[in-house]
């Protein structure tokens, strides 16, 4: 769980992204939050599918 943190940062640089008229880098940042839960998750040894179903939330992927 130590590296769900960068979940949080892309949350926030999403939201940011979304709130200044970067949608395309808003809808990026989404889809690289998908591949670093899925990614987090198989390094935790936990089920890539859990990861994505949590991804675009921020808090831990279980």
């Amino acid at each position: 769980m130590a590296n769900d943190w960068i979940l949080d940062v892309l949350a926030d640089l999403k939201t940011y992204a979304k709130k200044n008229g970067l949608s395309v880098l808003a809808e990026q940042l989404e889809d690289t939050a998908l591949v670093a839960a899925a990614e987090i998750a198989s390094m935790e040894g936990k089920a890539p599918t859990a990861a994505v179903a949590n991804a675009g939330t921020t808090g831990h992927v279980y």
